[in-house]
């Protein structure tokens, strides 16, 4: 059966981040970019300022888009700890629950996020940390014009990153599947590993080539690991 994987972009990012996930080819998911508020088509929307806010709205996207279905979620730094609050409070409040969490490139709740002090940088020097910090280079915001757009859903996103704290760390009763680059400075393994705290049902570390922003280093090869992993 094919799953619907709700997929959650790092800080900044739109859906169109998965456009190329819509290529794949092989038949154990079904990529569901989930939108947020402040980009793209939603660029008029105000962005999510606080963790709750932003589960809240999210877990409302995923339920629609499920349509009652089994699916599982998948999330990147920020989205990685949005994607764990989002089936937190979903989980809680019997809205459904993914049958399978993915994160990857973020360290667990309740240990330091990475980039402590970036949000209330301007905005010049908040698109170069945050490019210079996770080794990517967006090309969008080398324009000052286009930087102007991006920069608001930016800082709320990198905002609630920095200031996150798990209010509820009860474990998840949902199997947790860690992705980590072996080459990322900013999340060490052991902040990876973690993770393992967080589930009841059981949880696997799988390590990847490439530093923070694997992802997008190597698309063919994260599609080959998660079908590997929805197809147990």
């Amino acid at each position: 059966m094919t799953v619907p994987l709700m997929c959650l972009p790092f800080a900044g990012a739109g859906a169109s981040l998965f456009r190329p996930w819509q290529n794949h080819t092989t038949r154990a998911f079904q990529v569901t970019p989930i939108q947020l508020p402040g980009r793209e088509e939603r660029f008029i929307e105000d962005p999510y300022t606080t963790i709750d806010e932003a589960a809240a709205g999210c877990a409302e996207k995923v339920l629609a888009a499920a349509e009652d279905r089994p699916f599982a979620l998948f999330g990147h730094s920020f989205g990685a700890i949005l994607a764990y609050e989002t089936a937190r409070l979903m989980t809680a409040r019997c809205m459904g629950s993914p049958q399978h969490l993915i994160v990857s490139g973020a360290a667990a709740p309740g240990l330091p996020r990475p980039y402590l002090g970036v949000h209330d940088l301007s905005d010049d020097e908040l698109a170069a940390g945050v490019s210079g910090l996770a080794g990517y280079d967006h090309e969008a915001l080398a324009d000052p014009d286009l930087r102007e757009l991006l920069v608001p859903a930016l800082r709320a996103d990198m905002t609630i990153n920095e200031t996150y704290q798990p209010v509820d760390i009860t474990p998840l009763p949902i199997p947790i599947t860690i992705l980590r680059g072996v080459d990322d400075t900013l999340v060490p393994r052991s902040a990876a590993e973690a993770w393992s705290e967080h589930t009841t049902v059981g949880h696997e570390l799988i390590e990847v080539p490439g530093g923070h922003m694997f992802l997008s280093e190597d698309w063919t090869g994260l599609w080959s690991q998660v079908d590997a992993i929805l197809s147990r």
